[in-house]
């Protein structure tokens, strides 16, 4: 959630800034700005809105200067207002700052600083870092030193570009909140993400967490957490640009999906054999995730757990240090950007106690991924809408694959392979879906029900609908309909059933049979002919294997999501309120 972008060196700052800006739309934001310098005056526009509303409104480009910072924000502290957009200033306007996470001392800082006669323009919790930065500037001459000194005083977590009037200089600091830096000839970058990056540079730096950073156009100094000068990897990205355009599709959401059938492939090729080592001896070990990937870490547990009689715990990031035991020496942490902050704070605690880490990512030289013992990179590549669609997918053929491993499943493992022309042949079923879309975007409440291997299926799907078309859904276990959930069913609701051919098919059929008693509209999901029979409304999927559930049954409904939130008018690459990398607690 929110965005940062930075830029000194020869070109028009302005332009690179508004590039990065719309580059980053996909991380959530309700207000942008851009904040450049040309000779020693610095002018801002910001603006809450999106970044296209405020650059037909007041034009980014008019802002000249070859030193820059830019931001989309996502509210935190404060209302959705111009005043609360950044770029923020201090009281002299000489210092700039933009800042993704939040201050948990601000209240603090903002009480002694107006104390000592700062003026305050804003709600947020950002501005208290300009008048910090002000207020050590009247000890030290030196831009460096004072900024130093000011965000020694913070508390919680920031990734922060900062300027100051006169100078052709960036200064950065990171803790929690991810900020990179891209490196170029005779010109330097810093973001929240590699996207804004790709159209000028693929070698990034990522900052540690404590780390501060000063650049100028040729030269980029790093101190860590002790103040010290220290020396950071080089990276290269093998992503590109226009792996971060929709090629031709209405929606990057659409892309994606359309992209499932060849990112399986290169899932299924990744490298897990540092993790099969460290969890093959475990009798027990745990997952930790959120949203999506919690429901990938269900799968894992439903495909280990049962064979091998491993004791599999998945466990929400956010509830992390209130339910592990602290007993299990390795933890799988999930997470598509590798930056999600409920995570890497279960991460940290757990190390604290001495675990392991197995990170299953998208994202090398993330955070998580560089804090892990032990790495699987799934290989989605560029993920711009906000919703996971092919990351959840290739984190499933991860985890599986790693599953099977564990379970001796060698046959099982093989037959995975095939998933690519199942997902094929699912792509072509995409208008009949879209016409079911057509008569369920009437609705506004929606159960998605499911056994064994189709639960978690149906917990992402309902997920999926509620994420892009604000409708009410949620999923349940089939079986736990008549312990309560049934009581809500009328002709109003629809209930989705996926029901593939498997020992739970009776039991699904029966559950099916009870919603339609109530009156519920049905929707069948499933390759059953006996299944087809209890409803007009059907999509119709190929035979799978039951490790192959969850990635076969998942994609039609994320195609049900997609088309209902179109026609809902809704936008499904950047619905409401929403983040792509959740990157505060």
């Amino acid at each position: 959630m929110c965005g940062i972008i930075g830029y000194v060196g020869f070109r028009n700052a302005s332009q690179v800034l508004y590039e990065g800006l719309k580059a980053l739309e996909y991380r959530g934001y309700d207000s942008a700005g851009i904040a450049t310098q040309r000779q020693k005056k610095i002018k801002v526009i910001k603006d809450s809105g999106r970044i296209e509303q405020i650059h037909s409104k007041y034009n980014f480009l008019q802002l000249s200067g070859q030193v820059g910072i830019g931001h989309t924000r996502w509210a935190t502290h404060g209302g959705v207002t111009k005043q609360n957009a950044h770029p923020h200033c201090d009281c002299k306007k000489e210092v700039f700052i933009v800042h993704n996470g939040v201050i948990e001392n601000f209240d603090e800082l903002k009480m002694n600083l107006i104390a000592g006669g700062h003026s305050f323009t804003s709600e947020t919790d950002t501005e208290v870092i300009a008048h910090l930065f002000e207020e050590e500037l009247k000890s030290t001459k030196n831009a460096a030193d004072a900024f130093a000194s000011a965000i020694s005083k913070l508390s919680g977590s920031w990734a922060i570009a900062a300027m100051k009037k006169g100078q052709q200089t960036l200064y950065l600091a990171r803790n929690g909140s991810p900020l990179i830096i891209g490196v170029g000839r005779g010109e330097m970058f810093c973001a929240s993400d590699v996207p804004a990056l790709l159209p000028y540079t693929k070698k990034v730096i990522y900052l540690e967490n404590g780390d501060r950073a000063i650049l100028t156009s040729g030269k980029c100094l790093i101190y860590n957490k002790e103040g010290m000068p220290a020396e950071r990897a080089v990276h290269y990205v093998e992503w590109t640009a226009q792996m971060a355009e929709k090629g031709g599709y209405p929606h990057f959401m659409l892309k994606e999906i359309s992209e499932q059938e060849e990112k399986v492939k290169e899932a299924l090729a990744a490298d897990v054999s540092a993790a099969v080592q460290l969890l093959k001896n475990q009798k027990s070990f745990c997952v930790v995730a959120c949203g999506s990937s919690y429901y990938a870490g269900l799968v894992f547990k439903t495909a280990l757990q049962a064979g091998t009689g491993t004791v599999v715990d998945v466990i929400i990031g956010s509830e992390f240090a209130n339910l592990w035991s602290g007993k299990d020496k390795v933890v799988v942490a999930i997470s598509q950007s590798g930056e999600t902050a409920d995570t890497l704070a279960a991460v940290r605690f757990a190390k604290g106690k001495g675990a392991k880490i197995i990170a299953i990512t998208n994202v090398a030289g993330s955070s998580l991924y560089r804090e892990a013992d032990a790495n699987v990179l799934i290989g989605a590549g560029p993920e711009i809408a906000v919703v996971a669609t092919k990351s959840f997918i290739c984190q499933l053929a991860v985890l599986l694959k790693i599953a099977l491993l564990l379970s001796g499943k060698k046959a099982q493992l093989a037959k995975l392979h095939g998933l690519p022309s199942k997902i094929a042949q699912l792509m072509k079923s995409s208008e009949e879906i879209e016409k079911i879309a057509s008569i369920l975007c009437k609705r506004k409440d929606f159960f998605f029900i499911g056994r064994g291997m189709a639960f978690p299926a149906a917990l992402e799907g309902a997920l999926k609908l509620k994420e892009i078309t604000y409708l009410h859904a949620e999923a349940y276990p089939a079986g736990e309909l008549k312990h309560g959930p049934l009581s809500l069913l009328d002709e109003n609701v629809v209930v989705v059933a996926l029901a593939p051919s498997s020992q739970n098919l009776p039991k699904m059929l029966s559950n099916i049979q009870e919603c339609k008693a109530r009156n519920a509209q049905i929707v069948i999901v499933s390759d059953s002919k006996e299944a087809f029979e209890k409803s007009k409304l059907c999509i119709k999927l190929p035979p799978c294997e039951t490790e192959e559930i969850p990635i076969v049954y998942v994609i039609p409904l994320q195609l049900l999501a997609y088309y209902m939130a179109t026609k809902l008018g809704r936008d499904p690459d950047k619905p409401r309120n929403l983040a792509k990398s959740v990157t505060v607690e």
